[in-house]
């Protein structure tokens, strides 16, 4: 069973994604601003947050970014705007998707499915072994689910995860936005330059001695990116 945390200040959007929710066989958290998800992140085992933005005491911009020095699991923003200025601010500082209110129940629970299973695959579940995937010194361990840059463990989000992983596993191949989102996503690309973008420079911040620069994560202007191979 997934335990799924959903803050938000209004207490009945809370109770109406909880009874959603359970439905589909789910344990749910609940809080009611920042500083009580964070709370309930050190006392029980999140698999998944879902998070309103406009909170007291302790927004989810905030939030988020104190959650992200140490939890890796999947937030979901929930907001009442819809400009795309906010969309990327929230995946800048660590979101895996946004939705925007008032939103359809049902689409927030197919979105929730999605990252469970992305964060899933990052779990401890039985895998081939020695899958080792190596380009110079950039090691991906997809038994452990850990990444090396020169022996320096390296952390990132299941999403980032995923895209450095597609990408190192085919070294060389240059994979267009579009490309990327239908295989992370698992979804239709449409709108989707900006949420890749937004992921690529964080997995280039945190695996390139110098991101203005990289070494690995190349970008094919007009064309897409690529993992080079070393």
């Amino acid at each position: 069973m997934y335990n799924i945390l959903v803050c938000d200040d209004e207490r009945e959007i809370v109770d109406a994604i909880e009874i959603y929710l359970m439905q589909e066989g789910y344990h749910i958290f609940k809080a009611y601003d920042g500083e009580e998800a964070i709370e309930i992140l050190k006392k029980q085992d999140i698999h998944l947050l879902i998070m309103d933005i406009m909170m007291p005491k302790l927004d989810g911009i905030r939030a988020t970014m104190k959650i992200r020095e140490n939890y890796s699991i999947p937030i979901i923003f929930l907001s009442a705007k819809s400009q795309d200025a906010d969309k990327i601010l929230g995946l800048n500082i660590g979101a895996d998707d946004y939705i925007t209110k008032p939103f359809n129940p049902l689409e927030l629970v197919a979105r929730v499915k999605s990252q469970l299973r992305r964060y899933t695959k990052l779990g401890n579940m039985a895998q081939e072994n020695n899958l080792i995937y190596k380009t110079g010194d950039l090691i991906i361990n997809d038994d452990t689910k850990e990444v090396t840059v020169d022996g320096e463990a390296v952390r990132l989000t299941p999403i980032e995860y995923n895209i450095l992983l597609l990408l190192v596993k085919n070294q060389g191949r240059v994979f267009s936005i579009e490309q990327i989102y239908e295989y992370i996503w698992e979804e239709e690309a449409i709108g989707a330059d900006n949420t890749v973008a937004v992921h690529i420079r964080h997995i280039r911040e945190k695996i390139e001695i110098n991101p203005k620069e990289p070494k690995y994560l190349k970008v094919v202007w007009g064309v897409g990116y690529k993992i080079e191979k070393i």
